[in-house]
């Protein structure tokens, strides 16, 4: 057996800032050796001297903030994030090395003591237990995530929140746990609206069906409606946004990664491959179980709940890196982890587009209200 080689911290401040660190390893849910990683590259003073600055105008808190797909969105409507939590460790690293301006609480969402002040507070709950694809147990622990939610809402006292999550929330426990949360936040004062949409109906190229629950504060003079579809079948509408138009530039060395693990017979008991001129298959969290690229033969169906892939064709899933593009992530956007973890975050992730067109009524609004505000404050300074 060989010895362990101990490290000896003879200085008083030594000690101190090691357990610290311990201390900050705990609490953001990842072990001491990736701590004191992240810490080098980062600085530790840096990262522990983080402010955040609860004046910045159309301000944003994020929870469940994953790889950040819905506060790219949010961004890209004129909001500005600048306090997010997340509990996936890779998921942490991808969000911190694309949003560098925002503040980020590692960790479980429970340990969180105080949420700042903001004007907007989003995020998508965990949906394991409402998912059609679920067990879809009424009991099931991470249905209950959402009371963090409301929390942050209570401490935070914003004008506006936007929950996302999926189609099965609407139908889960007969419909219960859904008008359950509505009346919660209602309770929280807040005019709740919810509504079932289609991501592919907003510019992204993927057929992916959510449910946004938007609030607005009841003293707050704005009443908010979801944003009518802007792409479509009919000729007032914009033509869908096809998978050709979204990774069909690709070279072959732009591709990356792409899981080779083989199809499954679940994999096999439905189609799962789309032709370049429409829009995608849901996007789903796991590199198993992504679409097949558009190229080759469809897949032939043999018998009920079973297809087969002919052999005279090319068949593969589609990479990450198509994955994202689907899910209309920036084509810069960095992604931390292993490939299996990449496709989780990718999958799990609202798509941008869809959380830029819900959040565009809000954002705007609040651009008014700040000019205003502006306005009288150099009204008052005259006066």
């Amino acid at each position: 057996m060989k010895d362990k080689q101990l490290i000896s911290l003879p200085k008083k401040e030594n000690r101190e800032l090691i357990e610290k660190i311990e201390d900050l390893a705990k609490k953001e849910n990842r072990t001491i050796s990736d701590e004191i990683l992240s810490l080098l590259e980062i600085g530790y003073q840096e990262y522990i001297n983080r402010a955040i600055d609860s004046a910045t105008p159309k301000s944003v808190v994020s929870l469940f903030a994953g790889a950040g797909g819905l506060d790219i969105g949010v961004e890209m409507a004129g909001l500005n994030v600048i306090w997010a939590n997340e509990v996936d460790s890779d998921a942490c690293d991808t969000y911190i090395a694309n949003h560098p301006h925002v503040y980020v609480e590692r960790g479980d969402v429970r340990n969180v003591k105080k949420f700042p002040k903001a004007d907007v507070v989003i995020g998508g709950y965990p949906c394991q237990g409402f998912s059609l694809a679920g067990n879809r147990l009424v009991t099931d622990d991470r249905n209950y995530l959402y009371k963090e939610f409301i929390r942050c809402i209570r401490q935070s006292e914003p004008m506006f929140f936007i929950a996302e999550n999926v189609k099965g929330l609407l139908t889960a426990g007969g419909g219960r746990i859904v008008e359950a949360m509505v009346e919660e936040y209602k309770e929280e004062g807040y005019d709740v609206k919810y509504q079932l949409v289609n991501a592919k109906n907003y510019g992204v190229p993927q057929d992916r069906e959510r449910v946004f629950i938007v609030g607005v504060r009841e003293d707050v003079d704005f009443e908010y409606h979801f944003p009518l579809p802007t792409h479509g079948d009919s000729l007032e509408m914009k033509p869908y946004v096809t998978l050709k138009d979204a990774i069909g530039h690709l070279k072959p060395t732009e591709i990356g990664e792409y899981d080779n693990s083989g199809f499954s017979s679940r994999y096999l008991s439905r189609n799962r491959k789309r032709n370049w001129d429409e829009v995608s298959f849901t996007i789903q969290a796991s590199g198993r179980h992504a679409p097949l690229h558009p190229s080759g033969v469809p897949m032939v169906k043999v018998d009920r709940d079973e297809w087969i892939l002919p052999e005279t064709s090319e068949h593969r899933k589609l990479s990450a890196v198509e994955c994202a593009l689907i899910q209309t992530f920036p084509p810069n956007y960095k992604w931390k982890g292993n490939l299996s973890s990449q496709y989780k975050q990718i999958g799990n992730a609202v798509p941008c587009l869809l959380g830029k067109a819900i959040a565009k009524p809000i954002a705007d609004f609040l651009k008014v209200y700040y000019k205003e505000e502006q306005n009288n404050q150099k009204i008052s300074r005259i006066s």
